[in-house]
């Protein structure tokens, strides 16, 4: 048996590091895009949120179809984000 013997915690890894960032957060059901303004233990902010219901090439500028969520801020449950990452 293979054991962890000892764990290193480091604050400001993960969600956190893309605080004041646009981000793309991959869902179960859909993808998110908006400003990353909050983050705790089951939810982030959005602010300015878009569903994007095409991405396009994923080097392209902008996303083929986002369309903007009718409300300045956004809340995602932790729990629902497969991946995230720095957004167009």
């Amino acid at each position: 048996m293979k054991k962890l013997v000892t764990v290193t915690e480091v604050e400001g890894e993960g969600l956190q590091s893309l605080l004041g960032e646009k981000v793309i957060l991959l869902c179960n059901n859909y993808f998110y895009a908006g400003t990353l303004t909050g983050v705790n233990e089951t939810c982030v902010q959005l602010t300015d949120p878009e569903i994007v219901y095409e991405t396009g090439e994923w080097t392209a500028k902008k996303w083929a179809n986002a369309q903007a969520f009718p409300a300045k801020e956004l809340y995602v449950q932790t729990a629902m984000i497969e991946a995230f990452g720095r957004g167009k």
